[in-house]
């Protein structure tokens, strides 16, 4: 009957729960919101929510998607405050909104990430910064299940800046979504692998908001808000 979108962010200590935690925290409050949620078919039937770009373990975010289908038209505001109320502090619902067209997913096209560098010094954060935008590429190894990956964090990299001002040092990025989606770590491994940076404690990432990125404004654009008249995304 209904599809809703849902913001939602990851704060505090809660930053540290992983995907697979989350998605059972967010089905045990569905029960106890009382949502009327479809289901899926076939032997095992479970709600269905299409989950979108999750940041990675161990980083904040403000800006977390993901679509769930309902039974009956519901209220938005209604959904959020339950579903808010019902999962622990921490993880915080911040919108709810009636689907719009097209698919959730092609709205969520890049990253604004805001990186805490405590301790770090503002002229070699700044000079890390300049020799990263120079370079035409920074391939940087991944370690995964399977082995060891290159990626290059260079080629994702639609903006990047060191506020030398801000205490601590903060780098501000916009990071372009591919695959494999590039972390603020690997960032912050293409700095150390171009100029020798590297942060004196452990830095803090937070996810600031998704979107479509606007060459023209450099601007992330709001995959919550209705796209532009004859446009469906």
């Amino acid at each position: 009957m209904q599809r809703l979108r849902v913001r939602f962010a990851k704060r505090g200590r809660l930053r540290f729960t992983s995907h697979r935690d989350f998605q059972r925290a967010f089905e045990r409050a569905l029960r106890r919101a009382d949502v009327p949620m479809a289901w899926s078919q076939g032997f095992t039937p479970h709600p269905r929510v299409s989950y979108a770009g999750a940041a990675p373990t161990g980083a904040a975010s403000e800006a977390e998607y993901l679509e769930l289908a309902v039974t009956r038209v519901c209220d938005p505001d209604e959904i959020r405050a339950a579903l808010d109320a019902a999962l622990p502090p921490g993880l915080d619902v911040v919108q709810v909104v009636a689907a719009g067209p097209g698919a959730l997913a092609d709205r969520l096209q890049a990253s604004s990430w805001s990186i805490e560098l405590p301790g770090a010094a503002p002229e070699q954060a700044a000079a890390a910064v300049t020799a990263f935008l120079a370079a035409e590429s920074v391939p940087v190894e991944r370690l995964t299940k399977n082995g060891v990956r290159k990626l290059d964090p260079r080629a994702a990299v639609l903006w990047l800046a060191a506020d030398t001002a801000a205490d601590p040092v903060t780098l501000h990025a916009v990071v372009r979504h591919q695959s494999p989606t590039v972390r603020p770590d690997e960032v912050l491994a293409g700095l150390r692998l171009v100029a020798g940076f590297t942060p004196p404690q452990p830095p803090r990432a937070v996810r600031l908001a998704q979107g479509e990125w606007d060459d023209a404004t450099g601007t992330l654009a709001d995959p919550l808000a209705d796209p532009p008249e004859g446009r469906d995304t």
